[in-house]
């Protein structure tokens, strides 16, 4: 049986390496933005290694994603109960519904979510 940190690990993971993408940036680059090590960075997105706050507040500026965000797919954060983040705008609801349609790839959901969180920025 797998332990669901673990596989909350690697989720952060890939949902960081699938935003490093669709920046267009390379691992070398983005460590160069975060003054993060390059091997440090590659085991955080194979699910390696579980980043601290700090370094996912670096992430999420690198990569143009909001802390919450980040936070949210480290599981340090509920995104029923963040504080606002189904508020008015109904931000959270939209996103589960993304997270939770089975027809799309987890790479479309991330990019999906991630150009609906750049509109709301907007």
């Amino acid at each position: 049986m797998t332990d669901p940190w673990d596989a909350q690990v690697e989720a952060l993971g890939a949902f960081i390496r699938s935003q490093r993408k669709i920046a267009n940036l390379s691992l070398r680059q983005l460590a160069e933005l975060t003054n993060l090590s390059n091997p440090y960075l590659s085991q955080i997105e194979r699910g390696l290694h579980q980043p601290s706050v700090r370094v996912l507040k670096l992430l999420s500026d690198a990569l143009n994603v909001s802390a919450e965000t980040l936070l949210t797919q480290a599981g340090l954060l509920n995104p029923d109960d963040s504080g606002g983040s189904a508020g008015p705008d109904g931000a959270a609801p939209v996103e589960g519904a993304i997270r939770a349609d089975k027809r799309l790839t987890d790479e479309q959901k991330t990019a999906l979510i991630a150009v609906y969180q750049s509109m709301l920025r907007s």
